[in-house]
């Protein structure tokens, strides 16, 4: 039989591992599953934003308000730049969210639907703004928007979903940020206008120094958990090898086709950022930052194609002429551009600068496994309708 002193010593144990849990779970970042998701950045992220901007402002309409966009899942074009979802929209899904709504667009006292997140993301977004950009030279053709301006967008919107700056920080902290992928338009806008590499290659630190003052700014009015995915392997892409189509033979990967130097520009980009991360990450140690490397889950796809059921690495599946099926004054959805390949699923470009669904699938995977891997209690925390949305949306993953 146990004594009365050894009953105490248990009972203050008990009360001391109690307490712990209790500090654990109020100082968690992620108490329960996320409440919210609020997302930054360009087209690859844009799930209706420059749709909305045309119209509200009267201004051209995008070629992704046309068929063949949306072809795959949505059937009909919602304004995506994609037959289908985007990584989005895929993580969205699979923390239990509907597609998060375009911000932009909306009118001002009407944004209740905004309770459970909102997208800022804006095709042909930049990380730097336009007025410095047009100082170098460098123009964007469908919006002056950039990284700064949406999250100006995302401050003026938090008043109305909360009461208070206490239950703004609670929102935030319970709440998840997509900070792009961004930066990337910086650098193909200046790509495709010709402008020198060295000039270039001065943007790199510029463009990340946005996007961690961006990120620095959110966790000054409390947000805790940040996705921050990299860049892609631009060298790849069939617009930007269309441009520079003709380049020696050697500026090409023997294995991919893709040209070496825009992907070791891509690396460097994802280099420069990564360290920027770890120094937010040393300054508040408290916050989660996860990074997800685009270049490393996307670079595969061109190695070893046949193992993911592709058959075209680096053609578009939307486009028309020349060797990557890719024409810089000939859209995809305008006239008379209005035809792409019979199964995108095989193809993972799109229209020669965005990916297919199924691209965008596998991405969302990698998203959602650094999210868990960052954060292990959010397999136990989120409830098990998420683990098997995962199974259902990924199922040749095994997950």
């Amino acid at each position: 039989m146990a004594t009365s002193s050894s009953c105490s010593s248990l009972k203050q144990h008990f009360l001391v591992f109690l307490i712990v849990i209790i500090r654990s779970i109020i100082n968690s970042p992620v108490n329960g599953c996320f409440t919210s998701i609020f997302s930054f950045g360009d087209s690859l992220t844009d799930t209706g934003n420059l749709l909305e901007i045309s119209i509200s402002e009267s201004t051209k309409t995008p070629h992704s308000a046309f068929l063949p966009y949306g072809r795959t899942f949505f059937h009909h074009p919602t304004g995506r730049f994609c037959d289908g979802r985007l990584v989005i929209d895929f993580l969205a899904e699979t923390l239990g969210f509907s597609f998060l709504p375009p911000f932009y667009g909306s009118k001002s006292g009407k944004w209740e639907k905004f309770q459970k997140g909102a997208n800022f993301a804006v095709a042909s977004a930049t990380t730097l703004n336009s007025s410095f950009l047009a100082e170098q030279g460098i123009h964007s053709v469908s919006t002056n928007i950039s990284l700064g301006v949406e999250v100006n967008s995302f401050k003026h919107l938090l008043p109305s979903l909360c009461s208070s700056s206490s239950n703004c920080k609670e929102l935030l902290r319970k709440s998840l940020i997509v900070m792009g992928e961004i930066g990337g338009n910086d650098y193909n806008h200046a790509f495709k206008q010709g402008k020198d590499i060295d000039n270039i290659q001065r943007l790199l630190p510029l463009v990340v120094d946005i996007i961690s003052s961006s990120i620095n700014e959110l966790i000054e009015l409390g947000a805790v958990t940040f996705l921050v995915p990299g860049n892609f392997p631009i060298g790849c892409s069939p617009s930007l090898l269309t441009k520079f189509h003709g380049s020696e033979k050697d500026q090409y990967e023997p294995l991919t086709g893709c040209l070496t130097w825009l992907n070791q520009f891509s690396q460097h980009h994802n280099e420069l950022l990564r360290k920027e991360l770890e120094n937010i990450r040393n300054v508040h140690p408290q916050i989660n930052i996860i990074y997800v490397d685009y270049y490393k889950a996307a670079i595969p796809f061109y190695q070893s194609p046949k193992k993911f059921g592709f058959k075209e690495t680096l053609k578009a599946c939307c486009g028309i002429g020349g060797l990557y099926n890719y024409d810089p004054l000939i859209y995809c959805g305008y006239p008379p551009l209005k035809q792409c390949c019979n199964d995108p699923s095989s193809y993972i470009s799109w229209d020669g600068i965005h990916y297919t669904e199924v691209v965008n699938k596998r991405l969302a995977h990698t998203v959602f496994e650094e999210l868990m891997n960052t954060i292990p209690r959010l397999r136990s925390l989120c409830p098990s309708s998420t683990v098997n949305k995962l199974r259902i949306l990924y199922p040749m993953f095994g997950v």
